[in-house]
């Protein structure tokens, strides 16, 4: 056999070994996937159970949850004796129902619970047409309940129906408006079964709650969500607050519980913002903290007796925290101090900044308005606080609060302008006047304390400032002004682009408005 032959087989069996080799190569890959596919396989079915046994188990908490508190929630009628609303009630019309003229016209106006609860609520609380349907929780056995002040007020009958359909009169109602908190006592009933108050402050954003209560008279229901925000404000008037929610809040919720995962009360579900008349996934409840404690109030005194400072306080926004020195919302600003009031008498002044109370800080105006609501009447409380950029801490005695206190004085006007001794100032798209007698009598202010905005320029910076005609400007950058000369120095003594810091008065009181122009 000839070399070339041989080498050509021996090449050939190379090949051929070659070739075994590789088919047993994949042989083993193939087995070796096929082997592992089942275990991927397995880990991913894995996954999904372990998936499906968290929804389960979430489920499972909100059904146990719900079926415990549920035997503590009521429905509140408030049947006027008339059978119509009580006068002072607001007239039923298309301008005030949110579905006039379409075919929810008719279940409005046999259902005007439902009305009172959609009727403009981004401006602060539901108003109160003293006839409807709401929800109260039952916080004592001996049947006591707690419920909104808009859910019972009125001279009409409330009559309390239980979770297991028994019905009953309310023998004795105790309410707070300040807060919009009330307290309803029935009689007659056993086997009550009493809520538990949880600590609202321990709640945080993203935390799981369940709304209970008689949403549109439907007895009995419960929706799910979560916190989604906490101190929220619903307006100057009230005086909770807020915790907001995504769960369902409707029309018949108001007076019902928002509950944690434990089964325990954190909030009184109160009020929802809406544009359409629909939930839209932002309702408020006043925290467990504060019901608690004017619900104790209701029912030791039938009143509920509150501490104050005697300030018109004001958020600080970046504007007026940049000509004060300070972060935005580092503290709360002291817009005015009134006389004989506990803050006077300790030496508070309107620029001050408040830091913290009670070593507490404080950030909002309604999580001050509410440590000084609850703090005891007598004692002293410290207040650290920021006084031309320098720190320090003021004691202060509280005393109780009148019972017409904070509210305002009426009829203030200001006029416009025509006056000759009026001054304009374009770069700021405002007119002022020297103050008259007539204007700083209503005010409680002396002749030449300041001057009064006869005109602003809408769309001028005055304007998006929040300036109105019949508001007196009484300092300019920390300085008293006393005339129109006062004014127009005051205000082109520096660039207009650094800003302008006035401070202004209205039958509200002081407050701080800062304007910043381009020169």
């Amino acid at each position: 056999m000839s070399k070339s032959v041989l080498g050509l087989r021996i090449r050939h069996w190379l090949v051929l070994l070659a070739l075994i080799g590789l088919v047993g190569w994949v042989g083993t890959q193939t087995h070796h996937f096929t082997q592992a596919a089942p275990r991927e396989q397995e880990s991913g079915g894995v996954s999904a159970a372990g998936g499906l046994d968290y929804a389960r188990s979430l489920s499972k908490t909100f059904r146990e949850v719900a079926n415990r508190v549920l035997p503590s929630v009521v429905l509140i009628e408030n049947i006027p004796a008339s059978g119509k609303p009580s006068e002072g009630a607001e007239e039923d019309s298309d301008e005030t129902d949110p579905f006039g003229g379409t075919p929810f016209g008719d279940m409005f106006r046999n259902h005007p619970e439902l009305r009172r609860f959609f009727r403009d609520l981004p401006r602060g609380m539901p108003r109160g047409e003293v006839y409807g349907v709401g929800s109260g929780i039952i916080i004592d056995p001996s049947g006591i309940i707690l419920t909104n002040n808009h859910v019972v007020e009125g001279s009409g009958k409330i009559n309390v129906r239980l979770h297991d359909g028994r019905e009953f009169k309310a023998t004795e109602i105790k309410r707070d408006p300040k807060t919009d908190l009330a307290i309803v006592r029935i009689k007659g009933a056993d086997d009550l079964k009493a809520a538990k108050f949880g600590d609202s402050d321990k709640m945080e954003v993203g935390d799981w709650v369940l709304a209970l209560g008689e949403m549109f008279n439907l007895e009995g229901t419960v929706t799910a969500g979560i916190i989604s925000s906490k101190g929220r404000s619903l307006g100057p008037q009230t005086r909770a607050d807020f915790l907001q929610t995504d769960a369902a809040i409707n029309p018949g919720s108001s007076g019902g519980p928002l509950i944690n995962l434990d089964g325990e009360v954190i909030g009184i579900n109160t009020a929802i913002h809406t544009r359409t008349g629909a939930n839209q996934g932002v309702g408020f409840a006043i925290p467990s903290n504060l019901a608690k404690w004017v619900a104790e109030q209701l029912i030791k005194t039938g009143t509920v007796k509150r501490a104050y400072l005697g300030v018109v306080i004001q958020p600080l926004t970046q504007q007026l925290a940049e000509q004060f020195g300070v972060r935005a919302r580092e503290g709360i600003l002291v817009g005015d101090v009134q006389p004989n009031s506990p803050a006077a008498e300790a030496g508070i002044k309107p620029g001050d900044l408040i830091l913290k109370y009670e070593g507490k800080p404080v950030n909002s105006t309604q999580q001050l308005v509410g440590l000084v609501d609850r703090s005891p009447i007598g004692e002293k409380a410290n207040l650290e606080i920021i006084r031309d950029g320098k720190r320090m801490t003021i004691a202060v005695t509280l005393r109780e609060q009148p019972a017409d206190y904070g509210v305002a004085m009426r009829g203030f006007g200001g006029g416009r302008g025509g006056r000759s001794d009026s001054a304009k100032v374009d770069k700021l798209g405002v007119q002022v006047d020297n103050l008259t007698k007539e204007v700083a009598e209503q005010l409680g202010l002396k002749a030449g304390d300041g001057v009064v905005v006869t005109d602003v320029a809408p769309g001028s910076v005055a304007d998006r400032a929040g300036l109105e005609p019949g508001m007196v400007i009484t300092q300019v950058n920390r300085k008293p002004v006393k005339s129109v000369e006062d004014f127009k120095k005051a205000v082109t003594a520096q660039p207009l682009s650094k800003g302008v810091l006035l401070l202004i008065r209205t039958p509200e009181g002081s407050r701080f408005i800062a304007i910043r122009a381009e020169d």
